[in-house]
């Protein structure tokens, strides 16, 4: 199930900004929420809470399930190469997160919510789904009656293009040049961690 709730306090309890409207709390109250601020005292974490917290912070980043994240994990795990960087790889290629990284809009749950209501083509066929895997050369298009919605402009103006997508800003198209690397996705995780919770 998809998180609905607050998304500043989920945010101050992660340490990470999960919309543009959390940067300015996180930026104001960096501590997480609680009655003594910044003062209480925390226990140290242990690791399998530490664990936890990464596992939490990929999850809401992503606006995944815990279905979701589970079984992008037991897909990196059967394949040949580093877990850590396949998962995260398999992950950042689904359309929803390409959309947030092209510009397209000002946060993932945005851009969820803009593929299912099948604003996007990707070579020119609908796609309303933002698990859809996007492969290396798909093009994203915005769709012709969509262009002049004002949430693009206003997207536009607080993205920053990785370097694996090709933006087109005025005609609006995306192309995933190649696979992305572990150290240019935007994602505050430690993604080992997250492998080590589920391979428990």
């Amino acid at each position: 199930m998809k998180y609905t709730g607050p998304k500043v306090k989920k945010a101050r309890r992660l340490g990470v900004a999960l919309s543009p409207k959390c940067e300015k709390f996180l930026e104001r109250r960096p501590h997480p929420p609680g009655q003594h601020g910044p003062s209480r005292r925390r226990s140290k974490l242990s690791d399998y809470g530490r664990q936890l917290i990464e596992k939490q912070r990929l999850q809401y980043q992503y606006n995944l399930s815990e279905k979701q994240v589970r079984k992008y994990y037991q897909t990196a795990s059967r394949k040949t190469g580093n877990t850590s960087d396949i998962m995260l790889q398999l992950i950042e290629v689904r359309l929803d997160a390409l959309v947030l990284r092209s510009g397209f809009a000002r946060s993932i749950y945005q851009a969820r919510q803009l593929v299912s209501h099948a604003h996007f083509r990707v070579n020119g066929k609908k796609v309303n789904i933002p698990s859809y895997s996007v492969r290396v050369g798909d093009v994203i298009t915005v769709r012709e009656k969509s262009r002049e919605l004002d949430i693009f402009p206003a997207a536009q103006q607080i993205a920053s293009t990785p370097d694996y997508l090709t933006v087109d800003d005025k005609k609006l198209t995306a192309v995933l040049n190649r696979l992305p690397e572990h150290g240019e996705i935007p994602v505050q995780c430690e993604i080992s961690l997250v492998v080590e919770f589920y391979s428990r």
